[in-house]
C-alpha cells in the first residue's frame, strides 16, 4: 500500500526508516519530511496545517495509510478531518488528543480513573490571585506547566515560590508560551528518575513497546532549560519486569478503560511519561505520539513489521500480538545548533556523514538539501543513534558518531545515558 507519513523531524525519519523496511509498503511519502527522510521515499511540500491539501494529495496517490508524527495536527483534528474522508488514520481524534493537547484534561483524567500522579491544581487567565495563594501556600520545590502544547519546554522547576509566581504570571499572560500558557498546572514535584513508556492501541487492546529514557536538559550533569530532548536509551536498566508490570496495572490499563468509559477514538501511539519515586510510578504526562528522541531508540528495537501492526491496530486484531524486540541497547545522541533551546541560526553546512558507521543510524531532525549542500534547518539537527551489548558501548558508539559530524556550533551532551551506567 501507499503510505503517507506526516511530520518533518527526528520522531519522522525513525518512523519513515522502519515502515520503508516493510514490504507492504508499496511507496512511503513524508510531508513535509527532510533531508534524511528524501532517501527513504518522495518528500511532499504540504503543510501540517492545510487539512484540505492534504485529504486532496490522499485521494489523488490512493493512500492507504496516513500516519502521523507531531501532535499538534492531532490536537487540530487531522485524524477526524481524514477518517471522514475514508482515509485509515495512525492517530487519535481530537477529543482523544486533549489527553496531550491539555494538561489540565489529563490530570482530571488521571484523576477520574485512579492512575498515580503528582498532587497538583489548574488555574486559569482569570485565576491570578488564586493560584499565587495556591503557590505561597505550596511546599518547594514546585512545578509550573503551561497546560498547552508547548515543544516539550512548557514545564519550570521553581526553587522558590517568588520563580514559581513570576513563571505562572509569565505563562497566564502569554508571554511564556502564547495561549498554550494560558492556563497553568502546578504541581509538586516528586524525586526520582524518569522513564518513557510506549504502547500501540487500537482504543481497547495494545502493544508494549520497548520502554526508554530520555534527557531532556541542555547542560551536561541535567542543567540549564528544558530542550525538546538531547539523547536517549533504550532499554532501562530500572524498568525491570516487576516495574513494568505495575505500570501496565497502575497506569495503561486504566487509561485504555477510560478511553472506552468516554467513547474517545484511539487508534495510535500514546506516551506515558512517569517519575519512579521511592519504587512507585507517577505518570507525568501522556503524549499522544511517539517520543522525540525516544523513538530514535525505540525504532531500531522494534524487529516486527511496523506496517502490520499498524494494519493490526486500525483492524481491531492487536489483542494478543506480542512485538519482536532486539535485545541490544540502542542510544541516540542528538546534535543541536549553537544557542538552542534559545536563538540559533540555521543554514550551516553539515559535513562528515560520508565518514559515519554504515552500521550507524542518523536520523535528521532539522536539515534540509540545498542543492547538493546538506544544511541546518532547525535546532536539534541530528541524532547519531547505534547499537551496542551494554548501555556504555551503545552510548560509546553514538558518540563516536556524532563526533564525525560537524557544522558551525554544534552541539552535543557526552553524558547521555550516565545515570544508568552507575
Amino acid at each position: 500500500m501507499k503510505i503517507l507519513l506526516l511530520g518533518a523531524g527526528g520522531r519522522e525519519h525513525a518512523l519513515a526508516w522502519k515502515l520503508a523496511q516493510s514490504p507492504r509498503c508499496e511507496h512511503l511519502f513524508i510531508a513535509p519530511g527532510n533531508a534524511g527522510t528524501a532517501a527513504l521515499g518522495t518528500n511532499v511540500r504540504l503543510s501540517l496545517a492545510d487539512f484540505p491539501a492534504i485529504g486532496a494529495f490522499c485521494q489523488r496517490e490512493s493512500i492507504g495509510m496516513v500516519v502521523v508524527g507531531p501532535e499538534q495536527p492531532l490536537v487540530d483534528g487531522i485524524a477526524d478531518y481524514l477518517q471522514a474522508l475514508g482515509i485509515p488514520v495512525i492517530g487519535p481524534s481530537r477529543a482523544a488528543a486533549r489527553l496531550e493537547g491539555s494538561k489540565q484534561f489529563a490530570k482530571d483524567f488521571m484523576q477520574r480513573y485512579g492512575i498515580p500522579t503528582a498532587q497538583h491544581a489548574s488555574f486559569s487567565t482569570h485565576q491570578i490571585r488564586e493560584a499565587m495563594e495556591y503557590i505561597a501556600a505550596h511546599p518547594l520545590p514546585v512545578v509550573v506547566k503551561a497546560s498547552g502544547l508547548a515543544a516539550g519546554k512548557g514545564v519550570v522547576i521553581c526553587q522558590s515560590r517568588e520563580d514559581a509566581a513570576a513563571e505562572a504570571l509569565r505563562m497566564l499572560d502569554g508571554s511564556a508560551f502564547g495561549a498554550a500558557g494560558r492556563e497553568v498546572v502546578i504541581e509538586s514535584f516528586l524525586e526520582g528518575i524518569e522513564v518513557s513508556v510506549f504502547v500501540l492501541t487500537d482504543g481497547r487492546d495494545y502493544v508494549l513497546l520497548p520502554p526508554a529514557k530520555d534527557y531532556k536538559r541542555i547542560g551536561e550533569g541535567d542543567t540549564g532549560p528544558n530542550t525538546g530532548g538531547m539523547g536517549a536509551v533504550s532499554p532501562v536498566p530500572f524498568a525491570d519486569a516487576d516495574l513494568m508490570a505495575r505500570i501496565e496495572e497502575q497506569a495503561i490499563r486504566p487509561t485504555l478503560r477510560g478511553i472506552q468509559a468516554e467513547g474517545l477514538d484511539y487508534t495510535g501511539f500514546i506516551f506515558f511519561g512517569f517519575m519512579i519515586s521511592g519504587g512507585q510510578p507517577y505518570l507525568l504526562e501522556y503524549n499522544v505520539r511517539m517520543g522525540d528522541p525516544e523513538t530514535e531508540v525505540v525504532m531500531p528495537r522494534l524487529r516486527s513489521d511496523l506496517v502490520e501492526l499498524f494494519e493490526a491496530a486500525l483492524s481491531g486484531r492487536l489483542g494478543g500480538v506480542q512485538p519482536d524486540i532486539d535485545p541490544r541497547v540502542c542510544a541516540t545522541v542528538m546534535m543541536v545548533s549553537g544557542g538552542y533551546p534559545g536563538a540559533y541560526d540555521k543554514g550551516k553546512a553539515i559535513t562528515g556523514l560520508e565518514h559515519a558507521d554504515p552500521d550507524a543510524m542518523i536520523f535528521h531532525a532539522g536539515t534540509r538539501l540545498d542543492d547538493v549542500l546538506l544544511l541546518t534547518d532547525g535546532g536539534r539537527v541530528l541524532a547519531c543513534s547505534a547499537y551496542g551489548s551494554s548501555i556504555p558501548e551503545a552510548v560509546s558508539q553514538a558518540l563516536a558518531q556524532a563526533g564525525q559530524i560537524q557544522f558551525e556550533g554544534a552541539y552535543f551532551r557526552r553524558d547521555i545515558g550516565q545515570d544508568l551506567m552507575r
